[in-house]
């Protein structure tokens, strides 16, 4: 469940940028089943409130993603942020007179009826403002008066891959998870719980655009980091 800290006195006044943001900050916790022999993560459970984040990044424009995570240093030797550099150093003189850099650099966010968790208003989440009551896509039709709480039903539990593959938690499917990565000794398996904020919420992000092992990646401190030479 989302916990909101209080607001700290250096907050006060503060403008509404990202590390402003850190003084105020939602964090939702993952519980993580470790084989510490392999130091991989199996899975992780997650309530709706995880599940909801990471659906709802699939709402993000790519410019928004991209300005989020240029802001915090985490993609400066991706391609994409070359594409995304020259753009803004492009002079506007050879942008289409209806074009402006910020419809590319930082999008809005497109229309929706459904609510924004708590992480996802903190990474830049707005809801777009539409004149009318509602939204019309092909046959489709988004009564913007019926908000929707999320994306997923707050009743059940969910069991997230270390490559981020979402399923409904059931014990077949962990044994069955379990049993395929070759997991010999369930003395291994360590839990462990950990607490995302917008931070950790950005570099689960970016982690997940080149790995498929993003919660080993991003949760799990390698022995070997740890290891000094020793002459």
């Amino acid at each position: 469940m989302f916990q909101r800290d209080e607001v700290s006195r250096e907050c006060k006044g503060a403008s509404k940028t990202i590390s402003s943001l850190y003084c105020k900050m939602a964090t939702v916790s993952l519980k993580l089943l470790v084989d510490n022999s392999t130091e991989k993560v199996i899975f992780a459970e997650a309530g709706k409130d995880f599940v909801d984040f990471l659906f709802g990044l699939l709402e993000i424009p790519l410019g928004s993603l991209l300005n989020l995570l240029a802001k915090e240093r985490m993609c400066e030797s991706w391609s994409l942020t070359k594409v995304y550099e020259s753009v803004n150093k492009l002079g506007n003189e050879y942008l289409q007179h209806d074009r402006t850099k910020k419809s590319l650099l930082n999008p809005d966010m497109p229309f929706s009826n459904t609510k924004g968790t708590p992480l996802m208003q903190q990474l830049g989440y707005q809801k777009s403002q539409s004149s009318s009551s509602s939204f019309s896509f092909g046959s489709s039709r988004i009564d913007d008066r019926k908000e929707m709480d999320g994306y997923v039903k707050g009743s059940v539990t969910y069991m997230i891959s270390d490559d981020l593959t979402v399923k409904p938690m059931s014990s077949i499917s962990t044994i069955s998870l379990i049993n395929s990565l070759g997991v010999k000794d369930i003395g291994t398996l360590e839990e462990k719980i950990v607490d995302i904020d917008m931070k950790k919420a950005l570099e689960l992000v970016r982690t997940s655009f080149g790995s498929s092992t993003v919660l080993t990646d991003v949760f799990v401190e390698k022995t070997m980091k740890k290891c000094e030479i020793v002459d």
